[in-house]
Parts: structure tokens; sequence; C-alpha cells
């Protein structure tokens, strides 16, 4: 059985929590890191719903690509359906993905569903911000989140201007 391929783009990329034959840097066109996504139970509640990270349409995303062995496609692939599919706001695709070493490879990655009650469309920065700052779930407050994942980002050497920005703008109100 081939080999495969998985893209992430948040925590998937720091803690995949699968084994993989190879790990490398890649971008994927076409779509792009955001906050669209509302948590109504790990960052937020339904009265004041978080936002989590999700790929959109439009633009690129920096993110890891990963190569699996072929022989772990079905372990895996329950695992990351059941890590990414829990309510069914991504959808799981295969797309381009271009490897920092000049390959172009094939790779499930997950992409908002723009049609899910919980897709929160494209916000601005101060709207993201302000929604992160006042929300908080069972996984903690919201703001934690966000402040992670740019760590995360900058530790690997992966920008995310948006995403900073919005860091940048964040004020914990508990």
């Amino acid at each position: 059985m081939d080999d495969f391929w998985v893209f992430g783009y948040g925590s998937l990329m720091w803690r995949p929590g699968f084994n993989y034959l190879e790990a490398q840097k890649s971008r994927l066109f076409g779509y792009r890191r955001a906050l669209c996504i509302y948590s109504y139970v790990h960052r937020g509640t339904r009265e004041k719903p978080g936002l989590v990270l999700g790929l959109d349409r439009g633009g690129s995303c920096m993110g890891m690509v990963f190569r699996v062995d072929g022989l772990q496609r079905e372990p895996v692939m329950a695992y990351l359906r059941e890590r990414e599919l829990v309510t069914n706001v991504y959808l799981e695709r295969s797309a381009s993905v271009h490897l920092y070493d000049g390959r172009r490879v094939k790779a499930v990655c997950y992409v908002a569903d723009r049609h899910h009650q919980q897709f929160a469309g494209s916000l601005g920065v101060n709207e993201a911000a302000d929604r992160v700052s006042v929300s908080q779930g069972g996984s903690g407050h919201n703001v934690d989140y966000v402040a992670s994942t740019v760590e995360h980002l900058r530790e690997m050497d992966i920008r995310d201007h948006w995403l900073e920005d919005v860091a940048a703008k964040m004020n914990r109100v508990d």
C-alpha cells in the first residue's frame, strides 16, 4: 500500500498524534489559516462562542505535511476523522501541497465547511480579537489558544501576520 500525506495548519503541526515517516514545511495554495470556526465547547459556549482555526478559501497557508506509512492508512485516517470531524464543521479533502524541497504531493487536509452553522465567516482582526477576548470553554480561555498557536508557529519559523495581529489586539476578559 502506498504511503500518504497529511497536511496540518494548526495543532496538528506540533501535535500530530500519529507516527510518520517524514515531516516537512509546506504550502497549501487556495486556502488560508483563519479563526473562522465557532467553538461552543472547547474554547467557548453557545452563549459566548469562541473561535478556532480552520482552512478557509483564498490565499495560501504555510503548514507541515507528514508522510505516513501506507500500512497505517486505516488507523491514522480513523484517528484523524475522530479528531477533526467531531461536529462535521470540517470537510476532508485531498489537495496539492508544495513541499519546501520542491516536490508537490497530494495530501489529506481538513477545510472549513462554509455551510455549517459553526462557520464564522471572514472576520476582521478587531472582530476576531474581541470575540477571542471574552470566550472560554472546557479546554480553557480562547486567548490562551490563540497565543499558544502564535507561539508554536513562531517556534516553527512560520509567520501568520493576520493571526499575529489578532493576538496583539486580544485583551483577556474573564
